[in-house]
């Protein structure tokens, strides 16, 4: 697999569990199970893949056994995951 896909998973895999923690942290802004996991995924991937763009140091997370640039990957997707989650739950409380 390319260094590419498997940074993706992880970022994907960490953000899901963020969104997880944080809709259990805060119940009032929780989506419920699957909701939190499918937001905490999305921010995860994305929120990771923006920063490691923006982070160079980063990319070699998968290709290298670099286990800082591991952590922090995880780091980052985990709370981008839970800012995501956070965030859609406090905008559909708003348009309810």
């Amino acid at each position: 697999m390319s260094g590419l896909l498997i940074n993706l998973i992880i970022q994907v895999i960490a953000g899901a569990f963020g969104g997880i923690v944080a809709g259990n942290v805060m119940t009032n802004y929780s989506l419920g199970t699957a909701g939190n996991t499918i937001a905490g995924a999305v921010g995860g991937g994305v929120g990771g893949y923006v920063l490691t763009i923006m982070l160079p140091s980063l990319q070699k997370a998968a290709t290298a056994l670099d286990w800082g640039a591991f952590l922090g990957l995880v780091a980052i997707s985990f709370v981008a995951g839970a800012i995501l989650t956070i965030a859609a739950a406090v905008a559909r409380d708003r348009t309810a």
